[in-house]
């Protein structure tokens, strides 16, 4: 399993429900284990939950620093 690939699928499926979102908020280390379909001890969730949320992050972070450059006339 390619960790990196998982935690962009998840991102992706998250990021495109809002139910999904709802219970990733709510119980991130349940609905990371429902969506990947395997049982993994929660050090090893807890680590993908950390990648999935890092990645949620920058992603909101690129868009927000997109969004400033039609303060500077650039788009």
């Amino acid at each position: 399993m390619d960790i990196k690939e998982k935690i962009g699928e998840l991102v992706d499926k998250i990021k495109d429900d809002p139910k999904i979102a709802k219970e990733f908020k709510d119980d991130p280390i349940a609905t990371v284990e429902k969506l990947l379909g395997i049982d993994l001890p929660n050090e090893q969730l807890e680590k993908i939950v950390d990648g999935v949320k890092a990645k949620i992050g920058l992603d909101k972070l690129g868009d927000a620093l997109g969004g400033l450059g039609g303060l500077f006339g650039k788009k």
